[in-house]
């Protein structure tokens, strides 16, 4: 690998870990490792306001660690995960406790999502 290479690719891993280095954004990508949620259904489980969620997908987003997918007029987040091959060995790592998972893949968006 040449040395622009390796440098390209550290600057990657460095941004990466910048992001996921916010706690928040860390425990979106923790639940979205889970399973693929709309914004509200994070702002019920994460009890944080719709724009603080939207905010840190925006980062997410921008750095194509999740992606979006639009149904009707919802938009669904998952992990982008041809992104990188580190990001599967970080949310390998990355455990939630039984209760918080129960409660994820319980969420039906019909009784959380209002138009």
């Amino acid at each position: 690998m040449q040395t622009q290479d390796v440098l390209g690719e550290l600057n990657d891993y460095a941004g990466i870990f910048k992001l996921l280095g916010d706690p928040t954004r860390l425990h979106i990508m923790a639940i979205l490792n889970l399973k693929e949620l709309c914004v509200c259904e994070l702002v019920e489980l994460l009890s944080l306001s719709q724009s603080n969620i939207s905010q840190h997908l925006a980062k997410l987003r921008s750095y194509s660690l999740v992606r979006e997918r639009k149904e009707a007029q919802w938009i669904y987040y998952s992990i982008n995960w041809e992104r990188t091959t580190l990001l599967k060995e970080i949310m390998g790592l990355i455990r939630l406790d039984k209760d918080e998972i129960d409660a994820i893949m319980s969420f039906s968006r019909k009784d959380k999502c209002k138009i």
